[in-house]
């Protein structure tokens, strides 16, 4: 046996542990002993992953920051309300006035929304507005001092919010406070680059465009009248204050809602299409005509679904609208349909381009070329159409060369539509179930509705019942020239909802009238 000496044992053994510890432990190049060792395998650095946890205590915490002390009680005139910054990914400002519903104003754009809520009116306060009306002329200062001074309680209390919500998140999860208050300087960042986001993009604009959900007999108050949003700047801005009345008075005695006036310089016309054999279609046309005090009722076709003769006692309901029915004929109305409606005094049956004057305007239109009521493809296709919209673009022409111009083109499908382009400063279409608006190249408004029957039968057979739409259409009586219109949808089948949608037709600005000439300002989608 050979003996090592304890020495050199001593020796070897120092040399061989650093190596060993050399192997589980790999260090950073660096100067000094203060170079921190690096994970061994099995512990990679994802630093990506902890900037999203990060983020996502970040936005958790300033949302539950913002739903626990985030909201602001503020009196605005007559009401008390409640202000609220929720997390959004469209921006918006959305006024909730129960029982009337909500209106929806496209006010910004940041991924913040303001929520107003109506929680009751003040007796004192709204009895003395309603016993002294002559204080309406000074409601809207009242009011607008109101916002603004909620709205800078809502923006400290909701820094502060987001800022104690982030941290304290923070704090929990990463249980360090330096890590903590990084969370929260990173919410208050995140709020302040929304309020930047929502200042840049500001549209003073919105409240003459609101989207209104609720009950739908009182829509027409709420949005006012085309006449005096687009000639009478100030009138309208008064009419505001009206609204916070007759809130008050519904409050007060519950009594009935506010009924719409009618401007008497204002055409109103509603638009319908494809109502596919919807038997509940005339009783909603009834009340729109009721309700908006409709002077004459366009129908673009596709009134029927397979236009036999069988279905024409469908049609009878039309001779007690009690308004005049400009219709054209779809691809899946017949030669039999067309020439019973006819027959009818209050019908104004247009094809061939022939022109008629009805309630002031004057209408020309063309019925569809094809017929397929069995949805199979049509032989002629779009060339059929473009055809049949350049015969329609001609007759506009004679009109106007003979001096009696046209107002207002129908045709039932788009491509048609389109052909008009130049010849007439509006054109109504449908077909393809669902509303829209264009400017077209020279000038022609092309207004396309959605289905007035919820698509008939087709309606229940997709995931979704089809929702049921038309419009109100407002013409100046002197310059025939389309002003405004309210988009109206319906929820579909087995659905209760409503919403009435206003669109200007023209840019607005204080103290101006309309230009028939101008920009369109629709937020429609486009066809």
């Amino acid at each position: 046996m050979v003996r090592v000496p304890v020495a050199a044992l001593r020796t070897l053994t120092n040399r061989v542990r650093p190596r060993r510890a050399r192997r589980g432990t790999r260090t950073l190049r660096g100067r000094g002993p203060a170079a921190r060792p690096l994970p061994g395998p099995g512990r990679t650095v994802r630093p990506w992953l902890s900037g999203l946890g990060l983020m996502a205590v970040i936005l958790v915490g300033a949302w539950l920051g913002l739903l626990i002390v985030g909201s602001v009680r503020a009196p605005v005139g007559p009401m008390n309300t409640t202000m609220t910054l929720r997390p959004s990914l469209s921006g918006g400002t959305k006024i909730n006035i129960s029982p009337l519903g909500a209106l929806t104003l496209d006010s910004h754009v940041a991924p913040v929304r303001l929520d107003v809520n109506v929680d009751q009116l003040d007796p004192l306060r709204a009895q003395d507005l309603v016993d002294h009306p002559e204080r309406l002329s000074g409601l809207q200062e009242e009011v607008t001092r109101d916002v603004e001074h909620g709205t800078l309680d809502l923006a400290v209390r909701s820094c502060a919010a987001v800022v104690a919500g982030a941290t304290t998140l923070g704090l929990a999860v990463y249980r360090r406070p330096r890590r903590a208050l990084a969370a929260g300087g990173l919410a208050l960042a995140l709020l302040a680059a929304s309020g930047m986001s929502a200042y840049a993009t500001w549209n003073p604009r919105s409240v003459l465009e609101p989207k209104y959900s609720g009950l739908l007999s009182s829509a027409p108050s709420v949005v006012g009248n085309a006449r005096s949003i687009v000639t009478e700047f100030d009138v309208y801005q008064k009419e505001l204050a009206r609204l916070v009345t007759n809130v008050t008075k519904l409050y007060a005695v519950t009594s009935t809602l506010p009924a719409y006036q009618p401007d008497p310089s204002t055409i109103r016309v509603l638009h319908v299409s494809d109502i596919h054999l919807n038997p509940a279609s005339w009783k909603i046309v009834a009340s729109l005509v009721e309700q908006y005090k409709v002077n004459v009722i366009v129908d673009s076709g596709d009134t029927m679904d397979h236009g036999i003769a069988a279905e024409n006692g469908f049609l009878d309901p039309i001779r007690d609208l009690g308004v005049p029915y400009v219709w054209v004929r779809g691809n899946h109305d017949s030669m039999v349909t067309q020439r019973y409606l006819q027959r009818m005094k209050n019908v104004h049956v247009l094809d061939e381009g022939r022109a008629q004057t009805v309630a002031g305007l004057r209408f020309a239109g063309m019925g569809d070329p094809q017929f397929t009521p069995d949805r199979s493809v049509a032989p002629g296709g779009n060339a059929a159409e473009q055809l049949a919209g350049d015969r329609l673009a001609s007759a506009l022409r004679d009109q106007r060369a003979r001096h009696t111009p046209v107002d207002v083109a129908v045709a039932h499908e788009p491509a048609a539509a389109r052909e008009t382009d130049g010849e007439v400063p509006l054109v109504l279409c449908g077909h393809l179930h669902h509303e829209g608006d264009e400017m077209l190249p020279y000038g022609t408004r092309l207004r396309m509705e959605g289905s007035t029957g919820g698509s008939g039968l087709r309606a229940v057979e997709g995931k979704y019942p089809a929702p049921i739409e038309a419009s109100i259409l407002y013409f100046d009586r002197d310059s025939r020239r389309l002003q405004a219109w309210d988009a109206i949808r319906l929820g579909g089948l087995g659905e209760t909802t409503a919403e009435v949608s206003r669109h200007l037709a023209t840019p607005v600005k204080p103290g101006t009238g309309p230009s028939p000439s101008g920009s369109a300002t629709s937020s429609a989608p486009s066809p």
